[in-house]
C-alpha cells in the first residue's frame, strides 16, 4: 500500500514538472508562425501517420498511436495514444512541436495540449477531394510543401481516372458491412459510402441519418442487395444462413482491403479501384 502511494506521488510530481516545463516554454512557442516547420511531430491516428510519411515528413514523426502500422517505419516508433486516450506524461516528455489529431473525434482529448501552447493540427477530411487539400496543409506544417503538392496531384489524378472509368456503369445494389457484431453499415456521407457511389454502386443504407448505423439482418433481407461487402470472409459467413438472398445465391459476398478503404490516405484510390473491380464482377451476372 505504501509503495503504491509513493508511486502515485512520484507520478504526479513528474507530471507537474512536465506541465511546468511546457508552461515556461509556451510563450516562446506562441511566437512561432502557424506554418513554421515542425521538427517533432506526433500522430494520433493511422491515416495521419500514413499521410505524414507520404509527404516526406516521416523522419520528423517521433511518436504515433497504437494502431499506426503503415509504413513499416511507423511500427518502430513510440506509442503514446489509442483512439480514446493519451499517455500525457509520455507525450509531454517527447516535447513535440506539432500534434496531429483526428478532427472532432479527438478534439476534447487534445485540448489540454493546446492550452499548454503545443500546436495541434486537426485532420478532418470528409470527402475524397478534401484529402488532397489536407495533404497540402500538412506539407505547410512540416516544410514539405513541394512533395505534398506532388502527392496530392497524383492522388487527385487517380480519383479523376476512377470517376471517368466508372461513370455510367450499370447500378449494383450494395450492403456495406462495417462490423458483424453488432451488424453495422455506412451511409453515403462516409468514405466507404462515397466509394460505393463512385464505383456505380447503390448503397442500400445511403440515406441513414447515422453515418455508421446499426442494423438487423431483417432490414438487409428486405432490401435484398445484389452484393454484400466486408473486410473478411469470416465477417460475411453468417449470411450463408439465407441462401435465397440475391447476394448469397449469386455468390456475391465481396471482400476488400480495409486498410486501403477504411483509412483516408493517398492509398485510398487503390482501395476504391479494388471495390470497383469487385462490383464489376457482380455486374457480369446481370
Amino acid at each position: 500500500m505504501v509503495n503504491s502511494l509513493m508511486v502515485q506521488y512520484f507520478r504526479r510530481r513528474l507530471l507537474v514538472t512536465l506541465l511546468s516545463l511546457w508552461l515556461l516554454t509556451s510563450q516562446v512557442q506562441a511566437q512561432d508562425t502557424p506554418t513554421a516547420r515542425a521538427e517533432r511531430v506526433i500522430s494520433l491516428a493511422p491515416h495521419i501517420t500514413e499521410m505524414l510519411f507520404a509527404i516526406g515528413a516521416g523522419e520528423q514523426v517521433i511518436a504515433v498511436d497504437n494502431a499506426s502500422d503503415y509504413p513499416a517505419a511507423a511500427q518502430r516508433l513510440p506509442r503514446v495514444a489509442n483512439y480514446r486516450s493519451l499517455n500525457m506524461e509520455q507525450l509531454l516528455a517527447l516535447q513535440p512541436d506539432l500534434v496531429v489529431a483526428w478532427g472532432n473525434a479527438q478534439q476534447q482529448m487534445v485540448q489540454p495540449l493546446e492550452q499548454l501552447g503545443i500546436r495541434v493540427f486537426y485532420s478532418a477530411p470528409s470527402t475524397f477531394a478534401e484529402l488532397g487539400d489536407e495533404l497540402k496543409q500538412l506539407g505547410k506544417q512540416t516544410g514539405h510543401e513541394l512533395q505534398a503538392n506532388r502527392v496530392a496531384a497524383a492522388y487527385q489524378q487517380q480519383l479523376a481516372q476512377l470517376r471517368d472509368d466508372y461513370q455510367g456503369r450499370s447500378a449494383v445494389t450494395v450492403f456495406y458491412q462495417i462490423a458483424s457484431i453488432p451488424l453495422m453499415s455506412a451511409n453515403n456521407s462516409t468514405w466507404m459510402g462515397q466509394a460505393v457511389e463512385l464505383c456505380g454502386g447503390v448503397n442500400i443504407m445511403a440515406d441513414s441519418p447515422a453515418p455508421y448505423p446499426q442494423v438487423n439482418a431483417e432490414q438487409v433481407l428486405a432490401q435484398n442487395p445484389q452484393a454484400i461487402v466486408a473486410a473478411t470472409a469470416e465477417e460475411l459467413a453468417h449470411w450463408q444462413q439465407w441462401p435465397a438472398m440475391e447476394a448469397v445465391a449469386q455468390d456475391h459476398l465481396v471482400t476488400i482491403d480495409a486498410d486501403l478503404l477504411h483509412r483516408f490516405t493517398p492509398r485510398s484510390p487503390d482501395g476504391i479501384r479494388q471495390l470497383c473491380q469487385q462490383l464489376d464482377k457482380v455486374r457480369v451476372a446481370y
